[in-house]
């Protein structure tokens, strides 16, 4: 789906973190919890839920923008779902539209209520992006009464965050669509099932552990200051981005430094990260040195080019789930 990016950051900057506190008050679930350090330093775990097995249901919500093509591409995800034995239920809710929007901030809302509250539902698919996502934490968004798998990327970043912060795990960043490998991964995840390791390029050596946090840069970087940003302490990050172009991706991440944000990051890898050409000037910096020079002196390993984000392959990864970064080999592996 193309994104309207301009549009999207306007969208997005407006995000408060009341309602988070809130709702994370009323889950039992507060935020010394969601944040908490493990033994050592060490960040632990989020709780799993449990894995899908034959029959299980899953329920498609809209978080952001309106679904462009939802014939075509609800017959062919239904077709996955089923093969893999679940049920997939599309709520009409799905196919709503408020000016760029799929509804207006509280429909989407309560489509996300809905879903979470339906008792037989063991996970929610979010089926588009585009810009939105974030405008549901603030319009009354509340974390799942239990640990319940949230399939999205891109856009969805937001509430993939929200969730992690709430100290829950079952947050997969991940495209629903894709070939047939990718697709299979994403299964053997919601079945709780070995995967394997992502192979990406090592620019700084070193072997770390820790959950991993796994999101879209220019969405995560408009939840700082929120309490829908996760604690990075002790975590894998791992970034993503499509539209920026190299100076605008150096400001988000001179932000986080000068935030303090990646001070007690375990280590960090690269998905992709896609921009339009014309938007570099002679004498910039190209994205691969941004990248290098932004994050290479944090004294943490460091992964690039890992098959994560807009384009193909997208290779879904578990938030909260504990992994392993090898900088030397390049590897990123779920343990």
């Amino acid at each position: 789906m193309t994104l309207h990016r301009r549009s999207f950051l306007a969208a997005l900057a407006g995000a408060g973190g009341v309602g988070m506190a809130a709702a994370v008050r009323a889950a039992g679930v507060g935020p010394a919890d969601a944040l908490s350090q493990g033994p050592a330093g060490q960040a632990p775990a989020l709780p799993m839920p449990p894995p899908l097995t034959a029959g299980s249901r899953l329920v498609a919500i809209a978080p952001g923008t309106w679904w462009e093509d939802p014939e075509s591409e609800q017959t062919s995800l239904e077709a996955r779902i089923a093969s893999a034995g679940w049920e997939l239920l599309v709520p009409p809710a799905t196919r709503l539209r408020w000016h760029w929007f799929s509804g207006t901030d509280r429909q989407r809302c309560l489509a996300w209520e809905q879903a979470i509250g339906d008792q037989r539902a063991e996970g929610v698919l979010a089926v588009t992006a585009g810009w939105g996502s974030a405008r549901l934490l603030e319009s009354g968004w509340q974390p799942p009464p239990r640990p319940i798998w949230l399939m999205g990327f891109s856009d969805a970043s937001a509430l993939l965050l929200a969730q992690c912060a709430a100290g829950l795990g079952g947050a997969i960043h991940g495209g629903l669509h894709g070939d047939a490998g990718q697709w299979q991964r994403l299964v053997h995840l919601l079945r709780r099932q070995p995967v394997d390791p992502l192979q990406g390029q090592g620019w700084r050596s070193g072997i770390t552990e820790g959950p991993l946090v796994v999101t879209n840069l220019t969405v995560a970087t408009h939840l700082i200051g929120t309490a829908w940003l996760p604690d990075l302490r002790g975590r894998i990050v791992v970034f993503e981005d499509v539209g920026e172009a190299p100076y605008r991706v150096d400001r988000m991440l001179t932000q986080w430094r000068s935030a303090g944000l990646l001070a007690g990051v375990a280590g960090i890898g690269l998905g992709r990260f896609q921009w339009t050409p014309d938007d570099v000037m002679p004498g910039d910096l190209s994205m691969e040195e941004v990248l290098r020079e932004r994050l290479g002196d944090l004294g943490i390993p460091l992964v690039g080019r890992l098959p994560v984000g807009h384009g193909r392959p997208n290779l879904a990864l578990p938030l909260g789930h504990r992994a392993r970064l090898d900088g030397g080999a390049g590897t990123l592996a779920l343990l």
